[in-house]
């Protein structure tokens, strides 16, 4: 097990507001091949990059771009029809993803956001995008799917200079002790902040093994708030509707806000996956089950 305090997930989590700068300096190269204001767009991914994609997709019809539906790759519907298609991947060779691409090619035009040039989606896209410098040794993602967003956020017309400096906020602060000290934790958005919910809990179940959940803040009201109380936390991404954070003292459990922007706070969750890894004695950079992309058997 790698000593506390190294490891190629610190690292990489650290590293992120150099990622998130580099990657904004070239929204505006390639914006000819990401897609275009007024198109009709998808977003498909698997695991991760599913949650960049549902970020993505609220963000850009919120910002009057174009009706932007995410869909995890598996559930991709045949027959819809879309302006441009938009595949993220890091391994490059995850099957689902290119199951997708290879349906749709010569109807849809297809781009692919992927960190390794030499994998079988460099082909089975129109357009590629490499974000190599992004890539990870570890098998957990965390610098990479975050660079994509800045990227993609950029690419939209938002000033990230903000962001990036509450990225570096991020990794320098110290955690909420509330959360290190919890046993269960529940994350929750709300529009674009949701996808970071799930991928903060996924997160934690990929490198610590924890007990988390995520939702909608306004639906986490409808039964999931059962599961809170004392030694438990409620993470919220962004501002809290109205009286939530009454609810969740109301029943004896703890909730974290901040006032960094939404993705720089994901950095805290990434950070806190790893500390509680390491105290219950595993290691983030080798986690259980977990290979750096699923490929299926074609049997």
């Amino acid at each position: 097990m790698a000593e506390r305090g190294g490891g190629h997930t610190e690292a990489e989590i650290a590293s992120q507001p150099g990622r998130w700068r580099r990657a904004a300096a070239t929204a505006a190269d390639l914006a000819p091949v990401l897609p275009r204001r007024g198109e009709r767009v998808a977003v498909i991914g698997c695991g991760t990059s599913w949650f960049v994609a549902q970020s993505y997709a609220a963000i850009r019809e919120a910002a009057g771009h174009g009706e932007t539906d995410a869909f995890a790759a598996s559930e991709f519907p045949a027959g819809r029809r879309y302006d441009r298609l938009l595949a993220l991947s890091r391994s490059g060779t995850t099957t689902e993803v290119l199951d997708v691409l290879a349906r749709v090619r010569g109807t849809t035009p297809t781009v692919a956001i992927t960190a390794d040039a030499a994998t079988p989606v460099m082909n089975a896209a129109d357009e590629i995008i490499v974000l190599d410098y992004a890539d990870e040794r570890s098998l957990v993602q965390t610098r990479y799917a975050t660079t994509q967003l800045v990227l993609l956020r950029a690419h939209l017309g938002e000033d990230v200079t903000g962001v990036i400096a509450d990225a570096e906020r991020a990794v320098a602060e110290p955690l909420p002790a509330e959360a290190v000290r919890a046993g269960q934790f529940t994350f929750l958005g709300s529009g674009w902040t949701t996808g970071l919910a799930h991928e903060a809990a996924l997160k934690m179940r990929e490198a610590a093994g924890a007990w988390t959940e995520s939702y909608p803040a306004m639906e986490y009201r409808h039964g999931p708030i059962a599961i809170t109380g004392p030694g438990r936390v409620a993470w919220m991404f962004g501002e809290p509707p109205a009286g939530l954070a009454d609810q969740v003292a109301g029943v004896g459990g703890t909730m974290i806000t901040t006032s960094l922007d939404p993705l720089a706070d994901l950095v805290r969750a990434q950070r806190l996956a790893v500390e509680i890894a390491r105290a219950r004695g595993d290691d983030p950079d080798h986690p259980r089950n977990l290979t750096r992309s699923v490929i299926l058997d074609a049997s």
